[in-house]
């Protein structure tokens, strides 16, 4: 009942609720409860609903800013030189050239004032840009409960730019946190160390210190190509995992292991509760130790939302155990869920608890009852055991994953199966006593560490013949709350009917009465309806938008860069470029290299092409090899099937378009070379023809080498139920007049093409070396999309070729100031949205 009012909050969002409300409600179900008033039970369940609803509408309302007061000077705020005051509230993370870290800010005071502003202890989220490498370890020496004085600019955290994209400003609100800090050099920062003092924050400042010290010593423990991985695994720490070894244990279902949960929490319970037998110590006695250490275990670990969960259960456990008083595992979950809802009921939004409390309420629930039901299948009770564990596991968890994840491989299944009994009785407690020995002995430590390894490379073995088997990689939609409401509803309803199904057969009456044998046909076409039901249900949800005859054009926001989707009335999707990440490096500052950069392809494009469905690209169509272009199809490449690859017919030397063009070719996708003049059909609605560059027969096969790559840029008309589209790449002015001639040079020939388009993909980001007078004139385009990064370096779109457009009556959409841009195709009109709002001004 509190989940469902803090569903309600969420959704409906009622106005009238308030603490006030929620404390009278309270006090109402107490005194119907008291009173034993007839029908009770149903009257506080709603009560105790509404009073949930106001506790977390209550909750939700005090979450803002101290800066509140001068919200209509929002604009202003964002982007003032302010001077911070404050004490570290977190570690602090050093890569690369950046250290982050939150500051539990007291007070910011805005340049050329002369009073500082109040914040109360607001958290802050602080990046600083080291300019030098002597500075990493300086930042790094810094500790949480350090007082801090910072120079920066105040800067307000990005919402999402894209349609189910990741929304940084609402990540940081869910973590009380409203604003960020950004300064260049640790000269800007003046850092006091804490004086000693016994209190929280020091007790914190201990446990940063000691997770710090274990890190270091599995460095030397462990190889460096493990030591990540084991960190995750055994204190929580991801910093140092390989990016590519969590993708292929996320596409197989396995980052479960490599997250701190209930299987960590009961195998480190069950190594101390055997040593302390060992120890002959009482009953009582080690209940109570493994109790105390359970506190100590979960802060050492990083106390996620699933190992409090996993941490607190334990506890209620073993002090029930202790006392003999509660024996119901059911009533421990609902107490400790909501103990951590009432602490924060953000929790309720975060996937680790949502994953956590789902999938232990279906282990508690639902193993039992599936061993029952393949008693009579299979006798072997460790294989039983297993595939019960396995399949609840995997059933309960699915639609959460596919919310989050976007892809589930069949193989988990198996992958699970296999692993986690092999990762959680030999290499989770093996990689403890390794490290319990390195604390002692390093040598002895590794030792152990060294007997791992060969373990570890046998999992890793494993999971790397799996990842190869890409036919079992499947791609999910984000599914609705009522799809996944119905998933489970269906999932009970085939439980009742195979279970009734299973009485049936095991009861055994010489005579066969007609009223059973009736019963037995029902319980059997019950059993057959709900099963048609689930499989139509995941048909839905695998493909939502299957039966939907409208075409969807996305101009998606990768910043300084193009990536374009389209899915055409038939559900066919083309990609056009992908973006990419332009980073400069000079000799010397190879220390500025970051741990996991971000690369636009795998961190925001793949990831929004699996939450849109695309479990294929059609066409993926590279205008040209500059890296704002092509850097963020390596991710693309590498994750999403691909049926062709149309590409300009040209190499710009580099390793990146050289690993691309490597992967696609490993892959078998076919690389297609642009012809121009030539239609190619998509769909029955949907057509391209290529019209730059130009095709010249005499080097048709020929794959010249181009290091200027914008002249060379493909240049496509796509007809989609009769709308017209011009994609344009980054062709220049030249390009552009050469194309015009041979268009009009055709014309004349009788050969033409109509020039009249819709919508017209605005060349190289707006440039001034693009779009010309005479383009515009002769394709006479009713919108025109720029995408273009915010804030660029380059100037980019200029004012000049704005002004142009629009004196040619071409209503702008630009990315840098509304996002993601789509249009959607209904029946030859052409409809748009904009991910952020945007006025358009009256001409």
């Amino acid at each position: 009942m509190w989940i469902t009012g803090y569903v309600l909050a969420l959704y409906a969002e009622p106005s009238w609720l308030s603490l006030k409300v929620s404390v009278l409600l309270l006090g109402a179900l107490v005194v119907i409860y008291v009173l034993r008033i007839p029908g009770r039970l149903p009257l506080c369940a709603l009560l105790l609903v509404g009073v949930a609803c106001g506790y977390y509408h209550w909750n939700d309302q005090r979450n803002v800013s101290a800066l509140l007061p001068l919200a209509e000077q929002q604009e202003r705020l964002d982007g003032s030189d302010i001077t911070l005051t404050g004490r570290i509230a977190s570690p602090v993370s050093v890569d690369g050239d950046r250290a982050s870290f939150a500051v539990k800010a007291e007070s910011i005071r805005f340049q050329h004032a002369t009073d500082a502003f109040s914040l109360g202890g607001e958290s802050v989220q602080v990046s600083l840009r080291l300019l030098k490498q002597a500075q990493q370890k300086q930042a790094a020496s810094w500790r949480r409960g350090d007082t801090i004085s910072l120079d920066g600019m105040l800067r307000s955290p990005s919402p999402a730019r894209n349609f189910g994209g990741f929304d940084y400003r609402r990540y940081l609100r869910l973590h009380h946190t409203h604003w960020l800090l950004t300064a260049k050099g640790t000269e800007q920062a003046q850092v006091e160390p804490a004086g000693f003092r016994v209190n929280f924050v020091q007790l914190l400042r201990w446990n940063d210190e000691l997770r710090d010290a274990l890190s270091k010593r599995m460095d030397q423990i462990f190889p460096a190509s493990q030591a990540g991985f084991m960190k995750s695994m055994l204190i929580g720490m991801q910093d140092d995992l390989d990016p590519e070894r969590f993708q292929q244990f996320s596409e197989l279902g396995l980052t479960h292991i490599l997250a701190i949960s209930g299987l960590n929490v009961a195998v480190f319970l069950g190594v101390c509760m055997w040593i302390m037998r060992r120890l002959k110590l009482a009953r009582e006695t080690y209940l109570l130790i493994s109790m105390l250490l359970l506190p100590v275990y979960i802060l050492l670990t990083g106390a996620s939302p699933s190992i409090v969960r996993a941490g607190l259960m334990a506890m209620v456990a073993l002090y029930a155990a202790r006392r003999g008083l509660l024996k119901d595992v059911l009533h421990i979950i609902a107490i400790v869920a909501w103990v951590m809802l009432l602490w924060e009921p953000y929790y309720l939004l975060d996937v680790s608890f949502q994953l956590s409390f789902l999938v232990t309420l279906g282990l508690i629930i639902g193993v039992q009852r599936v061993n029952d039901l393949l008693q009579g299948s299979i006798s072997l009770q460790f294989i039983r055991n297993t595939l019960s564990i396995t399949v609840v596991s995997q059933l309960i968890s699915f639609p959460v994953s596919i919310y989050y994840f976007n892809q589930f491989s069949l193989l988990s299944w198996a992958a699970n199966a296999i692993l986690v009994p092999v990762i959680s009785m030999i290499v989770f407690p093996m990689g403890l006593l390794a490290l319990v020995l390195g604390l002692i002995n390093i040598s002895a430590g590794r030792s152990m560490g060294w007997l791992l390894t060969w373990l570890n490379d046998a999992v890793f073995w494993i999971t790397d013949r799996l990842e190869q088997l890409r036919g079992f990689k499947m791609i999910w939609p984000s599914p609705s709350l009522t799809w996944i409401v119905a998933f489970y509803l269906l999932l009970v309803l085939i439980y009742l009917s195979l279970h009734k199904n299973y009485q049936n057969l095991s009861m055994h009456h010489s005579i066969l009465l007609e009223s059973s044998s009736l019963k037995r046909r029902y319980v059997q076409a019950s059993l057959l309806c709900s099963v048609l039901c689930f499989i139509i249900l995941l048909w839905i949800g695998y493909a939502p938008n299957r039966l939907e005859r409208s075409g969807l054009v996305q101009f998606i926001d990768v910043g300084q860069g193009d990536s374009i989707l389209i899915r055409t009335p038939y559900g066919k999707h083309l990609l056009i470029d992908g973006g990419g990440t332009v980073t400069f490096q000079r000799q010397g500052e190879a220390w500025k290299q970051r741990k996991d950069p971000y690369e636009v392809g795998r961190k925001m494009l793949v990831p929004l092409l699996k939450k849109r469905g695309v479990h294929a690209l059609d066409f993926l169509v590279l205008t040209h090899e500059d890296a704002d272009h092509s850097g963020g199809l390596q991710a693309v490449v590498e994750q999403i099937p691909i049926k062709r690859f149309l590409f300009n017919g040209t190499y710009k030397p580099g390793k990146s378009v050289e690993k691309l063009f490597t992967t696609a070719l490993n892959r078998k996708i076919p690389l297609v070379t642009a012809e121009s003049n030539k239609w190619i059909e998509i769909d029955p609605d949907t057509k391209l023809q290529v019209l730059y560059p130009l095709s010249d027969g005499d080097h048709a096969s020929q794959i010249d080498i181009v290091k200027e790559q914008n002249g060379q840029s493909i240049v496509f008309l796509l007809e989609m139920q009769g709308t017209r589209w011009l994609f344009t790449g980054d062709m220049e002015k030249n390009s552009e007049e050469v194309l015009l001639e041979n268009l009009k040079s055709n014309i004349d020939r009788g050969q033409g093409v109509y020039s009249k388009i819709d919508v017209l993909k605005v060349a190289h980001h707006g440039s001034k070396t693009s779009t010309i007078s005479s383009w515009l004139d002769y394709w006479k385009p009713s919108l025109g999309v720029i995408s273009v990064g915010q804030n660029n370096l380059y100037g980019h779109p200029a004012p000049d070729v704005v002004q142009r457009l629009k004196q040619n009556g071409v209503r702008v959409f630009r990315t840098d100031e509304m996002g993601e841009i789509q249009f959607e195709v209904r029946q030859g009109i052409i409809l748009n949205r904009t991910r952020i709002h945007y006025y358009f001004p009256s001409s």
